[in-house]
């Protein structure tokens, strides 16, 4: 373009005061391109004059001269007007970021006579839309799930790692409550922590379990804020989260590797010791006693060398498995290393019941093992130290253990005591255990039988059939003593059998030589409740021609305290069948009375132990007033135990009691002597 002189005039303040004083950026060009125009607006956005930049060629505001401008110009000629986002330079050289709209003048015969051009900074408008192209990359692309929520908490917008950690897709996440609040409205306390957070801070922060749309459960990490408009209103909630499953596991996988033992899975020596030094400070709060088990396989050494460390380690890990087969749920087994494992008992009612469990766990290891096509029979070791006989810290325990499997091996013992005495008092219990096996086989079982009577007739009303063993070399055992064992060892099935037979059989040869006794109560373990029992004992006494109403059930409150729908069932139709059905020595265990509305029970019985203080004792004397009132307000009968003397049955007739027992009207008898009783049917 040619250079015009032109006049220094501005065209803008000729033509109109107005325009000049309007805030808009307003210049006006000749058509070769200088300024012919320029308003205040122009002066306050570029800081040049009128007189700095009349007659100047608009190339002085350019920040740098680019092709793009001089197509522009050539746009406006030809179009009649463009507009175009350029870069500018004010006269303090700070360049920014303009939009211009340029217009075509033209005259009366639609001649061009000059351009006017209106301009915009718009440095901060770019700026900003940057910034909102970045966020709106960062909000897609970011790795952790981020949810915009309204004030009610339903989603307006999230991003492509919400739906991807959650598993849900558009249509399942907008407008619904993100899967983070479901979670939240499981979890009551920390939902209302939450609210009272944001009420009071807007913000909250913590970890909780979220659930993906598969259903599966995960950790996350989740913080929540407020969001506020320019006027300070809260109108948005923000929130964001992070999965941290991969975190849990490797955590616990840390975990794992440095508490237990890689082969087995089960806790290793730090993990003993830890979970050892927790149970002896409950056992010295509580006054408990606990035991430890160094077991250890016989000729392992052999054993590797003849099946290679792949073959022993099979035999490891099923050794770890019976040992944990033998064991209650509470008690824990450990490996410390190759073929040594420790055994805690963490709570034992006799010291001498860590006897038992070792010869559960030794019973265990002697079946044969299968090692490819190979079988193979193991012996093993074991030495016991208990607490608190032979120390009260885990490391001494540990040691006395291993001391004690070190000298059974030495001795040829399959298990042994620390304690001297500790070992001759639990072989003992042992033998007598074994001897027990035997006894049903050795006919060494009997029952005798204890009536019922009416308290206020003294009429027998019943009795209850009690097992003895008549041992050959100690003579009678008493029932405390021996079953205990058959409960531990499972023998109390076949000896439960035995004594339902036997108790049916009686009463049905007693109805045969017309001694008639109205009821027959039978004592049954927890073992031997089972789902067929009715069934079974329906058969056992249709084939006697026994009505089961001739028969009581006495049960313990160890079967009540389940207290399921499985129990209750089977008390029904138990009770359905035709048998009563007793709570034996009521009040002496966990009695709780709700289970009393819930069961079909007909008697309770009160414990011995209460009866005995009576009538000089008031706490007993309370406690069984107590009892009686809870039976009456049930519609129970009540059978009192124990008793011994005349002021106790005085007492008991006062308070209304049904029927008692005991050695002031008649002993427990074997069934010639008792046939007697019921032939003399004398009142006492």
């Amino acid at each position: 373009m040619g250079q015009t002189k032109v006049s220094p005039n501005n065209e803008l303040g000729a033509n109109s005061q107005i325009i000049n004083q309007l805030a808009a950026s307003l210049i006006t060009l000749d058509l070769q391109g200088y300024i012919t125009g320029w308003n205040q607006g122009a002066e306050q956005l570029f800081g040049y004059s009128a007189d700095d930049v009349l007659g100047q060629h608009i190339l002085l505001l350019y920040a740098d001269e680019s092709p793009d401008d001089s197509e522009f110009l050539n746009a406006v000629l030809i179009q009649g007007h463009a507009q175009m986002e350029v870069l500018r330079r004010k006269k303090n050289g700070d360049v920014f970021w303009a939009k211009i709209h340029l217009t075509l003048v033209r005259d009366e015969q639609n001649r061009p006579i000059r351009m006017i051009g209106y301009l915009t900074d718009i440095t901060e408008q770019l700026e900003f839309e940057e910034k909102n192209r970045l966020y709106s990359h960062i909000f897609e692309q970011a790795s952790d799930a981020i949810v915009i929520t309204n004030l009610n908490f339903h989603c307006v917008a999230c991003n492509a790692a919400y739906h991807h950690i959650t598993e849900r897709n558009l249509e399942q996440s907008i407008a619904q409550l993100p899967s983070f609040f479901q979670a939240l409205q499981r979890e009551s306390a920390k939902l209302t922590e939450l609210q009272q957070q944001l009420k009071l801070h807007h913000h909250w922060e913590g970890d909780l379990w979220d659930e993906r749309a598969s259903g599966v459960r995960y950790p996350i990490h989740l913080a929540i804020n407020g969001v506020k408009n320019k006027r300070g209103e809260l109108t948005h909630y923000f929130a964001i989260f992070s999965d941290l499953s991969e975190q849990h596991q490797a955590q616990a996988q840390i975990h794992r590797l440095a508490y237990f033992d890689p082969l087995t899975n089960l806790p290793n020596r730090t993990m003993l010791f830890a979970l050892l030094e927790q149970a002896l400070s409950e056992a010295r709060r509580n006054n408990h006693h606990g035991a430890l088990l160094c077991f250890n396989i016989a000729r392992f050494k052999a054993l590797n060398d003849s099946f290679g460390h792949s073959g022993a380690d099979q035999v490891l890990i099923e050794v770890a498995q019976r040992i944990r087969t033998s064991l209650r749920d509470e008690d824990v087994v450990s490996r410390f290393g190759a073929d040594e494992f420790y055994i805690a008992l963490f709570d034992i009612r006799h010291r001498d019941d860590a006897a038992m469990v070792a010869q559960r766990v030794l019973e265990k290891i002697n079946h044969p093992f299968t090692l490819g096509h190979e079988e193979l029979l193991l012996n093993a070791h074991i030495g016991i130290s208990v607490y608190p006989d032979d120390g009260r810290d885990a490391e001494k325990l540990v040691n006395q253990a291993a001391v004690a499997l070190h000298r059974g091996k030495q001795a040829q013992q399959d298990m042994l005591f620390y304690s001297p005495e500790m070992n001759q008092r639990s072989m003992a219990r042992l033998k007598l255990s074994s001897e027990l096996h035997h006894a049903l086989e050795r006919n060494e079982l009997q029952l005798f039988y204890q009536a019922q009577f009416d308290c206020h007739t003294k009429q027998i009303v019943g009795a209850e059939a009690l097992i003895r063993w008549q041992h050959p070399v100690r003579g009678v055992v008493s029932p405390a003593e021996f079953i205990p064992f058959a409960e531990e060892t499972g023998l109390i099935l076949p000896i439960g059998e035995w004594v339902l037979l036997q108790a049916a059989k009686q009463l049905s040869e007693w109805d045969e030589a017309e001694f008639y006794l109205p009821r027959l109560s039978i004592n049954l373990s927890a073992r031997q409740f089972k789902n067929n029992l009715p069934e079974q004992l329906c058969h056992l006494l249709s084939h006697l021609q026994l009505h089961p109403s001739r028969i009581e059930l006495e049960l313990t409150e160890s079967i009540l305290m389940q207290n399921d729908e499985a129990t209750i069932g089977l008390l029904t139709r138990l009770k359905a069948a035709g048998f009563s059905l007793a709570l034996d020595d009521f009040g002496t265990g966990y009695s709780n009375l709700s289970y009393l509305q819930r069961f079909p029970l007909d008697y309770l019985k009160i414990d011995q132990s209460f009866i005995r203080g009576l009538p000089s004792d008031h706490g007993s004397a309370g406690l069984v007033h107590a009892i009686c009132a809870i039976a009456r307000s049930l519609n129970l009968r009540l059978i009192a135990e124990g008793v011994e003397n005349a002021a106790q049955l005085t007492f008991l007739q006062q308070i209304d009691c049904d029927q008692m027992q005991g050695y002031l009207l008649s002993k427990p008898l074997p069934s010639g002597e008792f046939a007697k009783l019921l032939a003399r049917k004398a009142e006492i």
